[in-house]
């Protein structure tokens, strides 16, 4: 990859030069414009649906001068919902953007690597083995998420962890991993089996506050740190001997921003069960909207969020009656993406 491509942008920097920000307009316009996005389909879910509320009504709501039902809908029903759509889009879409630029690979998300098999690995052994309440089956999913990236990443070290190999080892422990989640399930009793299979489609239905305060500490700590690190990603892209001409710790930048990575898939796993895909399309739709080399984890994350709230608001509105998972919808056109992004590198290898 070019150096001008990796590294895009004006250097916005302060007086004596201690403080330094690369500015890219159009990244920038574009992260705008998911942030109305983000707000516009936010405002769609709170006042639409069975009970219909003005937006002045759901506004003093929020502000704590609400009538009683309103309060219920709003901050029991519909509130904790989008939040957790949001937070959790959020956070697959820039896991997915981390993992992309660290694999150098568009196949390079938590979905295909089996970060989050792992995560369902973990929380199906504790549904089935250890019949858990929801918070431990959060704890499993999160301990299985990175069990499973310790895993992929020591086989994938080879005097370092290159890209191909590291995709390579991933989709192996992938389907290593759904072969376990497999067999959990025939053990399982048919209680057990019906709410892991239940879990395992991905669902924001019924999430509440403690979904919605544990991805956003998760989103609030990782995602910081991620962007803090970008720049390391922007150097990685260039390959290891430039990076560590460069000055970058190489080994150490990647296994934080792997951490970083999965912590985030692994949170958002753990909340709402797998959503399918979402991990991969949000970067490379972010990354064609922005034009840049590679997503950015702003861009990835708001766009991560906007999918996510959209697909809810849609199954939400188009069935009504039958409560329909988020996670089917994702992975119904997650599927169609698939397919297109595959027989796009096929053609370009052509080319």
């Amino acid at each position: 990859m070019r150096a001008g491509t990796a590294v895009a942008g004006r250097v916005l920097r302060s007086r004596g030069g201690a403080v330094s920000l690369r500015f890219d307009g159009r990244s920038a316009a574009v992260c705008v414009a998911l942030a109305v996005g983000v707000f516009g389909i936010g405002l769609l879910s709170l006042t639409t649906g069975e009970y219909e509320l003005s937006f002045g009504e759901v506004l003093s709501t929020l502000l704590g001068q609400g009538a009683s039902g309103a309060e219920f809908i709003v901050h029991t029903l519909r509130l904790p919902r989008l939040l957790t759509a949001l937070l959790v889009g959020a956070a697959l879409g820039a896991s997915g953007a981390v993992l992309q630029r660290l694999s150098g690979n568009p196949l390079g998300s938590p979905d295909v690597i089996g970060f989050t098999y792992g995560s369902a690995t973990g929380a199906l052994v504790v549904i089935v083995l250890l019949d858990g309440s929801m918070l431990q089956i959060s704890g499993g999913a999160l301990v299985g998420g990175a069990c499973c990236a310790v895993l992929i990443y020591l086989l994938a070290y080879s005097g370092g962890v290159q890209g191909y190999r590291f995709i390579l080892v991933g989709i192996g422990i992938s389907a290593m991993a759904l072969a376990a989640n497999s067999y959990l399930i025939t053990k399982a009793s048919l209680t057990d089996a019906l709410a892991a299979q239940a879990w395992l489609v991905g669902s924001v239905n019924g999430r509440g506050w403690d979904q919605v305060l544990a991805v956003g500490l998760a989103v609030a700590v990782l995602l910081p740190l991620g962007m803090y690190y970008s720049r390391r990603l922007a150097l990685l892209e260039l390959g290891d001997e430039a990076a560590t001409g460069l000055g970058v710790g190489v080994e150490r930048a990647r296994l934080v921003l792997l951490g970083v990575s999965v912590g985030l898939a692994a949170v958002a796993t753990a909340a709402t069960g797998p959503i399918w895909f979402l991990a991969l399309a949000a970067p490379q739709l972010a990354r064609r909207l922005t034009r840049a080399a590679g997503a950015g984890l702003l861009p990835a994350a708001l766009l991560g969020a906007l999918l996510l709230a959209c697909g809810d608001f849609a199954v939400q509105r188009l069935f009504d009656d039958t409560q329909l998972p988020v996670g089917t919808a994702t992975g119904t056109l997650g599927g169609l993406y698939l397919i297109w992004l595959l027989t796009s590198e096929w053609r370009r290898g052509r080319a």
